[in-house]
């Protein structure tokens, strides 16, 4: 069972902590269980005989009592509560790590939402179900067994009473839990679509306003959230009908106990005492049985939880790293692909096919071509973002899959076609690729990327702070930053896929001017979408449905392939091409 051992993998490094609860739980029970007999010697040896002296002594001993099981069960719910918020912390962190560990292609099959659900909503039932189960499930079994105990030895002859208001209970919980079991399914799954639905619209904000679709991104979230409504309520429904239910089972064997012992009273059969212990006991059963009720109706959802983080925990990634290094780190920078073929799982024809070309280091190789030829994909392969179906991917003759993440992130650095920028600063985004840059080397990489300028001219300077994504800046900016993001890191490898897109035409003149100075030594590949970005590239590759049609410079690509020739023609003027 996945909730199980789940459960117990994690709570047994705790397992001192879960110790202290047994005991202390154990002894908050006794306690309790003591309590309503020595309230029936008050009644039936003080009262009934008016002992004073023996009400005091017993009463005096009735509140050390009752302060002890105070004291053990704030102890029992203070160490439970370690416990559960050690497990929640624990596991939290095995799912960022293995969501972390995820390649693209499994990320996506996931989709962010679910993973975003199952790392934080489904972490936090299976807490509470552990919190919950520490304080309530220990104590419950021990306060139902030692209640039955003790009531019986009040008085054997209600016993009935006592099985007949269980065994009600126990097939009222069967049913409610046969019930809300496939209703907590479908509710985390619709906690998956709304969180799906609410992220993509916070990320699409500027989208949805430019084309004026409030209205139905409100109705798609208003569907969403009626939805999660609809089982919710359902699930409440159930709930509000368990409580009175249960009270209605307590009171009535409550009046039974009342009735039937009252003529017992009046037949001698039983003391005054005596009764009024056995009603107690029956009390604190139910009320035992009402924990387990309360934990019963938890149980289901943690377990459809369980099984959604077992089934992501349990998910082996197409991709896995080296933990330690058994190549040398690539000095040099020489990429070569040689046969490489890919497609995506699922479809018809792979977007590469039998790519070879070698980009050496200290020049600078651009691939262009149509949109979805697989320009982009030839920069993720060399990132290890996927696996080559066919063929492989070397750097300086080591292969990309033999280098650990460190290896890899000290050898290759990306700028994305879409910039990301993280909540922080300017300075703590210029940093993530090397941590130790000076202030002095951020401005050089900014003076480079041409960002510089409107930095300096912030508030704050390199302290700025940017939020979420880099909306606090505009795209050229965003994408300046992330040029020079990648220049801080000093790898041997620079990839910049249509990098300069969002550049206005001088900015990117001075730019690929400045880019060669910083990069001198490197390995530079571009993938670009404006021919004049890359005129004076040393390679040219010129892709077309995922194959390589042409290579050369600029000029000899303008002789001998119709493709680039097409590019060309279309983007420039005549004279200008020539």
């Amino acid at each position: 069972m996945a909730l199980l051992s789940l459960a117990l993998r994690h709570a047994r490094k705790y397992w001192v902590f879960v110790a202290a609860v047994l005991v202390l739980q154990l002894l908050s029970t006794i306690a309790a269980l003591w309590l309503p007999s020595l309230n029936a010697q008050i009644i039936d040896q003080g009262i009934a005989k008016g002992d004073t002296g023996f009400i005091w002594r017993t009463g005096g001993f009735m509140l050390i009592v009752s302060l002890g099981q105070l004291v053990t069960a704030v102890a029992a719910v203070y160490f439970g509560a370690r416990t559960a918020m050690g497990v929640g912390r624990d596991l939290r962190r095995e799912v960022y790590r293995k969501v972390d560990s995820l390649s693209t292609l499994e990320a996506t099959r996931f989709g962010a939402g679910t993973l975003i659900t199952r790392g934080t909503n489904d972490v936090q039932q299976i807490q509470m179900l552990v919190l919950m189960t520490l304080n309530f499930m220990v104590s419950a079994p021990i306060m139902a067994v030692g209640g039955i105990i003790m009531a019986l030895r009040e008085d054997a002859g209600m016993s009935w009473l006592v099985w007949a208001s269980v065994a009600v209970l126990a097939v009222i919980v069967s049913f409610l839990v046969w019930l809300l079991l496939p209703l907590f399914r479908t509710m985390q799954e619709r906690v998956d679509a709304i969180n799906s639905v609410l992220r993509e619209q916070i990320m699409g904000i500027r989208v949805v306003r430019a084309f004026v679709r409030e209205a139905f991104e409100t109705e798609r979230y208003g569907a969403a959230n009626r939805d999660i409504t609809e089982v919710s309520v359902k699930v409440g429904n159930i709930f509000v009908l368990m409580f009175p239910v249960i009270m209605m089972v307590l009171h009535i064997a409550t009046a039974a106990v009342l009735w039937f012992g009252g003529h017992r009273v009046d037949d001698g059969l039983v003391e005054v005492g005596s009764l009024t212990a056995f009603l107690q006991y029956l009390l604190q059963i139910l009320i035992a049985v009402m924990m387990g009720v309360f934990m019963t109706m938890m149980i289901p959802r943690a377990v459809v939880c369980a099984e959604r983080i077992r089934e992501l925990l349990d998910t082996r990634s197409t991709l896995t790293f080296p933990e330690t290094a058994t190549r040398e780190t690539p000095s040099a920078g020489r990429v070569e692909f040689s046969g490489v073929t890919f497609g995506f799982p699922g479809a018809e024809q792979p977007v590469i096919t039998d790519v070879s070309f070698v980009a050496e280091p200290g020049r600078t190789t651009a691939i262009i071509g149509s949109t979805g030829a697989g320009k982009t994909v030839l920069l993720n392969l060399i990132l290890r973002l996927y696996d080559p179906q066919r063929g492989s991917i070397t750097i300086d003759g080591v292969p990309v899959a033999d280098l650990t993440r460190e290896q890899m992130a000290r050898t290759v650095s990306l700028v994305p076609q879409r910039p990301y920028l993280f909540s922080g600063t300017i300075a703590s985004n210029l940093r993530f690729g090397r941590g130790n840059a000076s202030d002095e080397e951020l401005w050089e990489a900014l003076r480079i990327a041409q960002g510089d300028d409107f930095v300096r001219a912030k508030e704050h300077a390199l302290d700025e702070p940017v939020s979420q994504g880099g909306t606090s800046v505009s795209g050229g900016q965003r994408q300046r930053l992330s040029i020079a993001r990648a220049l801080v890191a000093r790898p041997r490898v620079y990839l910049f896929d249509d990098s300069f897109s969002a550049l206005d035409v001088a900015t990117d003149a001075r730019l690929r001017a400045a880019l060669p100075e910083a990069t001198a030594g490197a390995t530079t590949i571009i993938v670009a979408q404006r021919v004049s970005t890359i005129t004076e590239a040393d390679q040219i590759l010129v892709v077309e449905g995922g194959e390589i049609v042409g290579r050369g410079t600029h000029a000899q690509l303008l002789e001998t392939s119709p493709v680039y020739q097409e590019i060309v023609r279309s983007q420039l003027e005549e004279a200008e091409a020539a």
